[in-house]
């Protein structure tokens, strides 16, 4: 039995001790001890007290009823909203299993995210793309991170967030960027991975950040990212189609070592058919003409981005230009022009000073064959 004690003044009454308590069957009872004169239990009962001593008992009475409810109120609501972080906690586990296979996936809370990126401070933003925000941020461990927010499109969803964790769980390549973990707590979705310092190879080209890429780093870097490209379409079953190859999601570490991230917009690829029928997703100026207007995803789209990805490395250009005359505004199609011509020299990077030695001419050339190979497509 519970029991809750109250103490009013009253008028001429000198102390009133009022108490309630909470039998088994969850009647309440008041009981009255007054310590005025001629005042006792029987005496209140049969109304010889004063009047505000009745008074004082009932207002006892209620504020004591009050606080019952209120206390019963909060701690519905505080269950209520246990339970419900529990069963979100549990499903969130359950389709991290389902998506990770074998791979296990840690789980970050809300609060150490928060706390690694200083409440998302604009400080320590590295960027905004379609799907969300990347953050830098340093775990309880000292370890620098990555992490993306993602911004929804259904905040009752998840399919983004576990499509990429099943991808990135399912391989493991030394190009193609790591997940750390993930976190689904407070609406939001996030997915933290490891830190790449140099940023991506779009800022470098557009000196945005440094002073510009020698040739044999935008070489190895295309080297890369075409043996990144190449697993996920030879070295998987069923092969994993990216989607959004761009100089903006390849990443660069301490010693410029490039990995291919973002795979938000990947999808795995069929073995039995050629081609997956699906609305177009990508970046203007990065698609693939065929997959854009006949909706037939294919290793032929990642391979028509990784052609415009190499016209950037030898021009440094912007993929969509509307300040270039309108026959140039895309760089696809500017590039093949003066391939095609033979006329490259007119939009290589001048920083790259193709004509200081017979190698770096060759090889750009190279690259320019390999690029209007990828860009010009056939229907094989």
């Amino acid at each position: 039995m519970n029991c809750v004690k109250f103490f009013v003044t009253h008028y001429s009454v000198s102390k009133e001790h009022f108490r309630y308590c909470s039998s088994s069957s969850s009647k309440l009872f008041m009981v009255a001890l007054l310590s005025a004169p001629g005042c006792s239990a029987s005496t209140l009962t049969s109304g010889g007290c004063g009047s505000a001593t009745k008074i004082g008992v009932v207002v006892a009475v209620v504020v004591t009823g009050v606080v019952i409810v209120a206390a019963l109120i909060i701690l519905c609501f505080c269950a209520r909203r246990r339970f419900t972080w529990l069963r979100k906690h549990t499903r969130v586990k359950r389709l991290l299993r389902e998506a990770a296979g074998n791979s296990i996936v840690p789980l970050y809370s809300y609060k150490d995210i928060e706390k690694a990126t200083n409440s998302f401070s604009d400080k320590q933003r590295l960027g905004t793309g379609a799907f969300g925000t990347v953050y830098s941020g340093k775990l309880r461990n000292d370890e620098f991170v990555a992490i993306k927010k993602i911004r929804h499109r259904d905040t009752n969803s998840v399919d983004q967030v576990m499509n990429e964790i099943k991808l990135l769980s399912s391989v493991s390549h030394p190009n193609l960027v790591r997940l750390l973990g993930c976190c689904i707590e407070e609406g939001e979705q996030i997915l933290v991975y490891e830190y790449m310092p140099n940023g991506t190879l779009s800022e470098h080209l557009q000196r945005e950040r440094g002073k510009g890429l020698p040739w044999t780093i935008r070489l190895t870097i295309a080297s890369e990212t075409a043996n990144a490209i190449a697993y996920l379409h030879s070295s998987i079953h069923p092969p994993i189609y990216h989607r959004d190859i761009k100089s903006s999601n390849i990443l660069l570490d301490y010693n410029y070592k490039s990995k291919v991230a973002d795979f938000g917009l990947s999808r795995l690829g069929m073995i039995e058919t050629s081609h997956i029928s699906t609305a177009p997703q990508g970046t203007p100026g990065y698609v693939d003409p065929q997959y854009h207007q006949n909706f037939h995803l294919s290793d032929k789209s990642d391979v028509y981005s990784f052609g415009v990805v190499l016209v950037e490395i030898i021009t440094a250009m912007k993929v969509v230009d509307f300040a270039r005359p309108q026959s140039e505004v895309n760089l696809a199609a500017l590039a093949v022009d003066r391939i095609r011509r033979g006329s490259i020299d007119e939009i290589v990077d001048p920083f790259l000073e193709p004509n200081r030695d017979a190698w770096t001419l060759y090889s750009i050339n190279k690259v320019a064959e390999l690029a209007f190979r990828c860009l010009a497509f056939h229907s094989d």
